[in-house]
């Protein structure tokens, strides 16, 4: 699908590609743009198999830089200033780019802003230690050289398989991790979000992630990066008028807290999406809310209508049916296996991989009792019984949270989670932390939990707190071990509403 974006744009196309406020990047300059820096790049040298490294804000001169790279058969290595000095040495080393193409912002984070930038949580090494490095756009004193954009005929575009780009994800500085998707794999996803999402020509599509704007703009679809500021966000909603939107949970919390209205098909992901979330989303103008199951090793793998998930009443977390192309299976300790044509192809550095383990345990209730090794592909449902590693340990029994955590999302409640916290005696116990929607009735959330609560079993939570939930990471997930230490603070002889220790 970049191919079919990449043929569509050409240059002098006044139609409406990115929307920003009152400014407007057309097909035709974001065309001119990438044609621009395909030749600059080929006059670097960089050909067909070389890793460049990108670390430009989201914006038409990274999407054009993209669509530049695959254009020539470069892979792209997306460089994250909020992972820390130390982890981005790392990932370089292990990326070896050929070429670091940077704006000035992520320079400035790493020169002369940096003690600002620290406060803010963000720290880059000096680019130009570990690779040739240029500058795109605005260029400040102290940024490195401007990216040369000669003149003449744009190369020959690449043509085959290969690496396409390389995303980091968890790992430390002395093993990085990333995941490697080729060029065959990334057309296998991005038509699964344009099948999933249905873009259409002309009317525009709110979503800044880059698996929703590149099947948006390929269907002649203009995009607009939802503003984080929900008065902003509203008339975003009301001047566009989207025909779909994409985001994240806790985007779309402080939007429906704050009376956003919402239209069209919503679609949320990259966390946790409740049903009751969903019904919210609904509530608030929506025709459609989806919540989609993706991980960076496969986008999207599954995906599920408020309605089929409100109606599902059974143990755990209903993300929906498996995509098509999506194979899944289970390992013997339970474990959700992915695989298919959009699966990643390997971890940066290891062997190509057929499965991929998403770390996540879960039930596949449409599959044959055919044992832990048999698998379904597109159309089967999947259902989620929480992380492997959140697993609680509480007088010798094996408590999932997210079999659990879903039933916890009454009316009133934003977000719920359970954690473990020490018992002193190699035990845990087990507190469940609400976080309430702005203005909600406590007495009235506390009496919905009492019967979810009761449902619970021998996996009742010792305790019950109400109090906002720590998030982390660029999709705002919640932070389990921020979250147990907080629990850990409530005074163990404390017994809430309901719940017996």
């Amino acid at each position: 699908m970049l191919d079919e974006l990449s043929h569509g744009l050409r240059t002098g196309d006044d139609a409406p590609a990115l929307l920003s406020g009152r400014r407007t990047v057309t097909r035709g300059h974001l065309a001119a743009l990438r044609d621009r820096y395909a030749t600059a790049l080929h006059a670097r040298g960089l050909r067909g198999g070389d890793t460049l490294g990108l670390a430009i804000r989201p914006g038409p001169r990274a999407l054009a830089m993209v669509l530049a790279a695959y254009r020539q058969g470069i892979r792209v290595a997306l460089l994250d200033p909020t992972a820390g000095p130390d982890v981005l040495i790392a990932r370089l080393s292990l990326a070896r780019p050929a070429l670091i193409v940077a704006d000035a912002a992520a320079q400035a984070v790493a020169g002369w802003a940096a003690p600002l930038a620290r406060r803010a949580g963000l720290a880059l090494p000096d680019f130009a230690t570990m690779a040739p490095t240029v500058t795109v756009g605005r260029r400040l004193p102290g940024n490195a050289a401007a990216l040369a954009l000669p003149s003449g005929p744009v190369p020959p575009a690449f043509d085959g398989d290969g690496d396409a780009v390389i995303i980091f994800t968890s790992g430390t500085t002395s093993s990085p991790r990333a995941v490697v998707h080729t060029r065959a794999g990334l057309a296998t996803g991005f038509r699964a979000v344009a099948d999933l999402v249905r873009p259409f020509a002309g009317v525009p599509v709110l979503g800044g992630t880059f698996f929703v704007t590149v099947p948006s703009l390929a269907a002649g679809a203009p995009v607009a990066a939802p503003d984080r500021r929900p008065r902003a966000l509203a008339r975003q909603v009301t001047g566009l008028r989207p025909q779909a939107t994409y985001l994240t949970p806790p985007q779309l919390r402080a939007a429906l807290d704050a009376g956003v209205p919402l239209r069209g098909r919503v679609y949320s992901g990259s966390a946790p999406v409740s049903a009751h979330l969903l019904d919210r989303v609904r509530a608030a103008g929506a025709d459609e809310a989806w919540g989609v199951y993706a991980l960076t090793e496969v986008f999207p793998a599954a995906a599920v209508e408020s309605r089929d998930k409100a109606a599902f009443t059974g143990d755990g977390d209903l993300v929906g049916m498996l995509l098509p192309g999506v194979r899944a299976r289970l390992d013997e300790s339970g474990q959700l296996l992915l695989a298919g044509a959009g699966v990643c192809d390997r971890y940066l550095g290891a062997e190509p991989h057929e499965w991929v383990a998403t770390g996540d345990l879960a039930t596949l209730p449409d599959l044959s009792p055919a044992g832990p090794a048999a698998s379904h592909g597109g159309g089967g449902r999947v259902v989620l019984a929480g992380r492997c590693k959140d697993m609680i340990l509480r007088k010798a029994e094996n408590i999932y949270p997210g079999l659990y955590e879903p039933s916890l999302h009454v009316p009133g409640v934003a977000l719920a989670v359970l954690v473990g916290v020490p018992a002193g005696d190699g035990d845990e116990h087990m507190v469940a932390l609400i976080e309430t929607t702005p203005g909600a009735d406590r007495t009235a959330v506390e009496n919905a939990l009492r019967e979810p609560l009761r449902r619970m079993g021998t996996a009742r939570p010792d305790r019950v707190m109400f109090a906002p939930i720590p998030l982390a990471g660029r999709s705002r997930k919640p932070d389990r071990p921020a979250a147990a230490s907080l629990a850990s603070g409530i005074p163990r002889q404390r017994r809430p509403f309901g719940v017996r220790t």
